[in-house]
């Protein structure tokens, strides 16, 4: 099975993952309080390290979605899946309805599907 049969879901998938990386990522450089704050009260970090550690994740975050949009290799969009169910999974771990966990599934899903359509893709080209 060749990718170009599922281009339209390739990169309609593509952009999907690469806006909510770009999303997180830039509201991470701005310094968004909430997850400074989340990520004081899970690590113990002080609020100038935890501000630092959100202003890394944000620049990782944005470089993700640049190379997802370039090029989505395997092992990328693999950390982009466990990355946003963590994010996601952070929310009832700081004290927020596990809804706010549930609502964030696709943070963690579109990067799956995405892996899983370019796998099989890589299968059927062999």
């Amino acid at each position: 099975m060749k990718l170009e049969k599922y281009l339209d879901i390739n990169w309609v998938l593509r952009i999907g993952v690469a806006g909510e990386f770009l999303g997180h990522g830039v509201f991470a450089l701005q310094q968004k309080s909430d997850w400074i704050k989340w990520t004081q009260q899970l690590t113990g970090l002080d609020a100038s390290t935890a501000g630092s550690f959100i202003m890394l994740v944000g620049a990782v975050d944005v470089l993700l979605a640049i190379l997802v949009l370039w090029k989505p290799m395997r092992p990328v969009l693999l950390w982009m899946v466990f990355w946003g169910f963590w994010t996601a999974l952070v929310r009832p771990l700081v004290g927020l309805p596990v809804w706010d966990f549930i609502e964030r599934w696709a943070n963690w899903a579109a990067p799956l599907a995405l892996f899983l359509l370019i796998s099989k893709a890589k299968k059927g080209s062999k």
